[in-house]
């Protein structure tokens, strides 16, 4: 289960799924993608072990479901409860008491539930949560949390968003014997309902932290303060949730398990499990480039905070007047790639900084550089940082997500939003040969020793043999059956 990822976008996140259906070739697959229309292209070739891929469109306009009715009473009388418990959750303050944090999730998970069982049932979620009604009961339960005024044109925004967010509850859910969501937030609906239809044991990955992306998304952008909250209410609740409903968490880093504790995860149900990558692939480059140069490899977003890079990169031609910037990745975002241009023009880098546009061969990109930087404000467990690793390339980073975990003290971490703290590190490297190849021959047996695909595929193979169940192709359970 993946969320504008597999199979339909690169990135480190589709990497990973693509290692697990190529390298357990045992077990057979399907892929259950949430895009944004559903016009999205396959870009990975599928082994022939990926029997399906389903797509749920989320932000397309919604076709009128053909079993779509009017569901019975009992279903109704659950439905109306659950509604108000699950708009009431939109507006409160996550409990910092433990056990009344978990009464918290748990209620959630209800509320959840319920719209589940009325969607189930032939209900039109989309149509109930937009309804005039519910509309005014969003409303009462706002001014009940002495927020003030919500407005009906914030109040109808945010429940429109909400809807499409909760379309995957509307979807049959695939029948499997274990269900592995690689992210907490929407993909884990699918997994939700895939247990409460036939009580498919549910393991969630977590590459970055979905609940603390979405704190710097919505700080970052322009939705109205109401609408902002409202969203974040129930991205909270539905992170809470899937951590207290899964049966085994695997973050990807410390970091990530340190986060889904302190949102209510269960220890006992927790195995950290790095990513992993062919080191045959990443072959130690034998030599340098001419020129002193910091090289970066990803996409161009936000998250990765370029502009950081870019400032640092400044502070460092000052000190090493030859040295030169090379940006590979794909913009995804093509307004922050302008502003990276407009930045390089400002600073007066354009003559020694190019954005290079994707790059074809990884391992080429690596080798191009000196010193391999990321200045990301936000990560997972990056494949960019262990491949340039295994390229034999000294990295500098920012200390987050799980990077300061791969890089060990084979290079250099230091804290994000700091060109300063980047620069410091690329001209201590760029201006001492023999300290970056010992640095650099470290860390290609660091991945050697602890980040192998091997190793990690050996750690998902025993992990589904642990937890898939039989049960994962049976009936319908009931309601209360499960947690």
């Amino acid at each position: 289960m993946s969320e504008g990822t597999y199979p339909q976008a690169l990135g480190g996140v589709s990497v990973w799924c693509d290692q697990l259906v190529h390298g357990l070739p045992e077990h057979q697959w399907e892929a259950v993608a949430l895009t944004v229309d559903g016009t999205e292209p396959v870009r990975w070739e599928l082994p022939p072990n990926l029997e399906r891929v389903l797509t749920i469109p989320l932000w397309s306009p919604e076709r009128r479901r053909a079993r779509l009715r009017r569901p019975g009473r009992a279903t109704r009388t659950m439905f109306h409860a659950a509604l108000d418990a699950f708009l009431a959750a939109l507006v409160t303050a996550p409990e910092p008491d433990p056990q009344r944090g978990a009464v918290q999730r748990s209620r959630f998970l209800l509320a959840l539930r319920g719209l589940y069982e009325y969607a189930a049932d032939g209900g039109d979620l989309a149509g109930a949560l937009y309804a005039d009604t519910a509309l005014a009961r969003l409303q009462r339960r706002w001014q009940e949390a002495d927020r003030g005024r919500l407005t009906l044109a914030d109040a109808a925004q945010a429940t429109a968003l909400i809807g499409n967010m909760l379309r995957p509850l509307t979807v049959a859910p695939p029948r499997a014997d274990v269900v592995h969501c690689a992210m907490n937030g929407l993909s884990t609906l699918v997994a939700m309902a895939a247990k409460w239809t036939y009580d498919t044991p549910m393991i969630m990955s977590e590459h970055g932290v979905y609940l603390r992306e979405r704190y710097l998304e919505q700080v970052s952008g322009d939705l109205p303060h109401a609408v902002a909250v409202l969203l974040l209410g129930f991205q909270r609740g539905l992170a809470g949730a899937a951590y207290h409903l899964a049966d085994a968490l695997a973050p990807h880093s410390a970091y990530n398990r340190r986060w889904q504790l302190r949102n209510g995860a269960d220890p006992d149900r927790m195995w950290t499990m790095y990513n992993g990558i062919s080191p045959e692939r990443f072959p130690s480059a034998h030599t340098e480039p001419d020129e002193p140069t910091i090289v970066y490899v990803g996409r161009i977003d936000r998250l990765k905070d370029l502009h950081t890079l870019i400032r640092a990169f400044a502070l460092v031609r000052r000190r090493v007047p030859d040295a030169r910037l090379r940006i590979y990745g794909a913009a995804i975002d093509l307004p922050y790639r302008d502003s990276c241009h407009a930045l390089i023009d400002t600073l007066g880098l354009t003559g020694s900084t190019r954005l290079e546009g994707s790059a074809p061969d990884a391992v080429a990109a690596y080798h191009s550089g000196s010193v391999v930087a990321l200045t990301s404000i936000s990560e997972g467990f990056p494949y960019s940082v262990i491949e340039a690793m295994a390229c034999g390339r000294t990295m500098v980073c920012t200390n987050v997500g799980g990077v300061a975990e791969a890089v060990g003290d084979t290079g250099f971490v230091v804290p994000p939003r700091d060109p300063a703290a980047v620069a410091e590190a690329c001209v201590t490297l760029l201006l001492d040969p023999g300290r970056r190849r010992e640095l650099a021959a470290r860390a290609r047996q660091r991945v050697l020793d602890r980040f192998t695909l091997a190793r990690s595929l050996d750690a998902y193979r025993s992990l589904y043999r642990r937890i898939a169940a039989p049960a994962g192709l049976g009936g319908r359970v009931p309601a209360g059956a499960l947690r």
